[in-house]
């Protein structure tokens, strides 16, 4: 069995701050559902973060934009060529 140790400080609860919060988020809204296949599972997890996570949820850090808002304001114009 191969293990590779965390990067993250013994006691400090800040390391995976960000992970945590969305997991925990992420556990909340579907943790508990028992899918038929991994695929479904996989596609629950997208429509998730795409539809909820990244276009409803308001974030005080983004103004309280969404994340999606926040990407589409702070992105430069990018023409495509032709």
């Amino acid at each position: 069995m191969k293990l590779r140790q965390s990067t993250g400080r013994t006691g400090s609860c800040y390391d995976n701050a960000a992970a945590e919060s969305f997991f925990a988020i992420l556990k909340s809204e579907i943790g508990t559902t028992c899918w038929p296949s991994r695929e479904a599972a996989r596609a629950d997890v997208f429509r998730f973060i795409e539809m909820h996570y990244n276009r409803q949820r308001l974030h005080s850090a983004l103004g309280y934009g969404t994340p999606h808002e926040a990407r589409l304001k702070y992105s430069p114009d990018i023409a495509l060529a032709a």
